[in-house]
């Protein structure tokens, strides 16, 4: 992906080398493009890079800003952008509406929970696979055990095929909720901890594909599935 940025204090071409000699050794970054003219600097990156990192690597006579005309795409969260939280709430209908016409010929509401929980799995696994490489370098930006544990953002897709499989083919269901809670409730720890610092970072929830906020619909997403776990717990 393309970010572009304002980089003041440019004045020289040795500015120009020296910006991009330092945004070079950003991990995530594999290109640089510096307009000196128009004190923009472009990233091409592998995983969104967050403002302050940037800021980070930058000598402090460099100060980063995002250009006006690209605000919402780069800072939906500072905007408040509600159009790219679309496709999360379409997907969540879809899901709502499916699980309801699996069960409402004999309606049983622990069973439509089940169905819900395990197509939520199935389809938020999908885009993940679509990039697992790019999936997990946004994952560990702000999960708690990803951070630590590489492996495991690699994994995370692979775990919620499974999760999935075994909600809608009701097999070892307490595990199976148990592990809901664990995965689900590790990650809604980093998000409200992103969401506190008011970091502005991709959600990886539904993978690269689309360039999700972090927003606190994503606290709300997790939130529901942790709900329907331990109530299922509890019932059951």
């Amino acid at each position: 992906m393309k970010l572009t940025y304002t980089v003041t204090g440019m004045t020289c071409n040795g500015c120009s080398a020296s910006v991009t000699k330092a945004l070079q050794r950003i991990a995530e970054v594999t290109h640089v493009t510096v307009n000196l003219e128009n004190a923009e600097v472009t990233l091409t990156t592998t995983a969104p890079v967050t403002i302050e990192k940037i800021q980070e690597a930058l000598p402090p006579k460099y100060k980063v800003a995002v250009p006006k005309n690209e605000e919402i795409l780069q800072n939906p969260l500072a905007t408040g952008s509600l159009k790219q939280l679309y496709p999360l709430g379409l997907i969540f209908a879809y899901l709502l509406i499916t699980a309801v016409l699996l069960n409402v010929k004999s309606w049983q509401t622990s069973q439509f929970m089940y169905d819900f929980m395990g197509l939520f799995y199935i389809v938020f696994s999908f885009f993940k696979l679509l990039d697992v490489k790019g999936f997990a370098m946004s994952f560990k930006m702000y999960d708690p055990l990803a951070k630590r544990v590489p492996f495991y953002a690699k994994a995370y897709p692979f775990i919620e095929v499974l999760l999935g499989l075994m909600l809608l083919q009701r097999l070892e269901l307490k595990a199976t909720l148990v592990l809901t809670l664990f995965i689900l409730g590790i990650t809604t720890i980093g998000v409200t901890q992103s969401l506190l610092k008011k970091e502005t970072i991709q959600c990886a929830c539904l993978g690269t594909v689309l360039n999700l906020p972090m927003t606190k619909a994503t606290f709300i997403e997790n939130s529901i599935m942790l709900v329907m776990a331990l109530t299922m717990l509890i019932l059951d």
